[in-house]
């Protein structure tokens, strides 16, 4: 297995390629929300590197892949635009534009996208606009981003009254694109700089967006993820044209073989040095071998 950097513009990824050979297939990866980088950590305590333990699976697959820090995260930090000007748009630029490098760098006849997370919509999005012969969308939200949020902070445990704060923003942000009034305990979540990205997010529905494709699809969906579940994977499936839907027991939202009890699977996302759930990455090679 060979790592190099390679760049677009002020932006920075990691190529990795199979020692043997010339790889015939190639895997775009896109690291899922908030600070995330290449590698699938975050300085908000995540360890999980599961992005770099699947460039490393595929390499020995005689797979080549393509890891990239996501604008303003990590290497990449230098390419943020302001924070009022970012667009979940602009993401899906950038996954293109990487696509368009992993193809040349490799000369892979196969491009694939997996995407983790928020990246599986990224990925759906940038799979519409460059040639791939398929896609993976790991742990993928199935319904707009409102929800999800909604969702996530009731299983986390909010006080009914912040719930509610939160849908009455979320409305209002989804309809007129901008809320005057935030409440200062929510400002890290909805401060009027970040309100334009929300914006365009909460705008796109990953049911429609997947329809939109006609490659074959992977959905990959843990059991004991506790911040995307099977509802969202049965969702997506269900909308996409040529999907299939692949369940991992007792696999979390970073890939990793968890417990069933919260706090142990929260554990997993700071430990150092676990593997890749069981079977995960089976259903990964069995999707991009090569047919026929």
């Amino acid at each position: 297995m060979t790592d190099s950097i390679v760049r677009i513009g002020p932006l920075e990824g990691t190529l990795t390629k199979p020692d043997r050979g010339a790889a015939r297939r190639a895997v775009l990866l896109i690291a899922g929300s908030g600070p995330t980088d290449r590698d699938g950590n975050s300085p908000l305590g995540v360890r999980a590197a599961s992005l770099a333990l699947v460039a490393r699976a595929l390499a020995s697959a005689g797979v080549a892949s393509l890891r990239f820090d996501k604008r303003g995260i990590a290497a990449s930090a230098s390419g943020a635009p302001r924070e009022d000007q970012m667009r979940f748009g602009t993401y899906v630029d950038d996954a293109v534009a990487w696509a368009d490098l992993l193809r040349s760098e490799t000369g892979a006849s196969d491009l694939f996208i997996l995407g983790h997370s928020e990246g599986a919509l990224i990925g759906t999005m940038a799979a519409q606009r460059t040639d791939v012969a398929g896609l993976i969308v790991v742990a993928g939200a199935g319904e707009r981003a409102d929800a999800i949020i909604l969702r996530q902070i009731t299983q986390a445990g909010a006080p009914d009254a912040v719930i509610a704060q939160c849908r009455s923003i979320l409305e209002v942000l989804r309809r007129d694109g901008r809320v005057a009034d935030i409440p200062p305990m929510l400002a890290g979540l909805f401060r009027p700089s970040v309100q334009p990205y929300m914006a365009s997010w909460l705008a796109l529905d990953p049911a429609e967006e997947i329809a939109r494709l006609d490659c074959p699809t992977l959905i990959i969906q843990g059991d004991r993820d506790i911040q995307v579940d099977l509802s969202d994977a049965g969702r997506l499936t269900a909308a996409a044209r040529n999907g299939r839907l692949a369940v991992i027991p007792a696999m979390n939202h970073v890939l990793k073989e968890a417990p069933a009890d919260r706090a142990g699977n929260l554990a997993t996302y700071a430990a150092d040095g676990l593997p890749l759930a069981p079977g995960f990455m089976d259903n990964v090679l069995t999707f991009i071998a090569p047919k026929g």
